[in-house]
């Protein structure tokens, strides 16, 4: 009966402790989706997915490197998870892509060098690119408390910019994801 007695109690140990690690495993997945990076770049609250509406005036790109459903390497490293990550080209278009500074529409700490928004995601900018320390408006809302916030230009690069579908290095998946330059892109090899 004793032997019985301690079988069932090393049993139930072993379950609480695979138990245990399955949700400490869980957690840290869970942040490792919310979380990006807390550099002060603004991704931590991000959402790396959209719905994929593309801003009114904004052209396709006509010579693109990387044409809309063949795939690239993403070589960038603004959000966790995402250099190395092999994407599908899901639109390709020629703009002006800038990296911002703001502060929250809804509070919190300003976000520096926030990579990236396009010239049609500024409200009344005007036709023309604007230029580093120039502030503007935008309608943009790739993250929480984007929209309607005041930005200041922080770079301005006209390019091709790519919107993409892509599997983080963590495995999760994202949709639509606004925005990638061309020069952050490699081909799959």
């Amino acid at each position: 009966m004793q032997k019985k007695r301690l079988g069932l109690f090393v049993l139930i140990a072993a379950l609480f402790l695979v138990l245990s690690a399955c949700s400490e495993e869980k957690e840290e997945t869970a942040d490792a989706e919310k979380v990006e990076h807390t550099d002060g770049t603004g991704h931590e609250n991000m959402d790396m997915s959209s719905s994929g509406e593309i801003p009114e005036g904004l052209k396709e790109a006509e010579n693109p490197t990387f044409e809309v459903g063949s795939k690239a390497i993403i070589e960038s490293d603004h959000m966790a998870g995402m250099k190395g990550a092999e994407a599908t080209i899901v639109g390709a278009y020629s703009t002006t892509v800038y990296a911002i500074s703001y502060t929250p529409t809804n509070g919190g700490d300003k976000v520096d060098n926030h990579k990236w928004v396009i010239h049609e995601e500024l409200i009344d900018a005007g036709d023309e690119p604007l230029a580093p320390g120039e502030e503007a408006k935008t309608d943009a809302s790739h993250m929480e408390g984007m929209a309607d916030a005041t930005v200041t230009i922080d770079t301005a690069e006209d390019t091709t910019v790519y919107m993409v579908d892509f599997t983080t290095t963590d495995g999760q998946e994202v949709k639509n994801h606004k925005w990638v330059t061309e020069s952050e892109l490699s081909p799959v090899k």
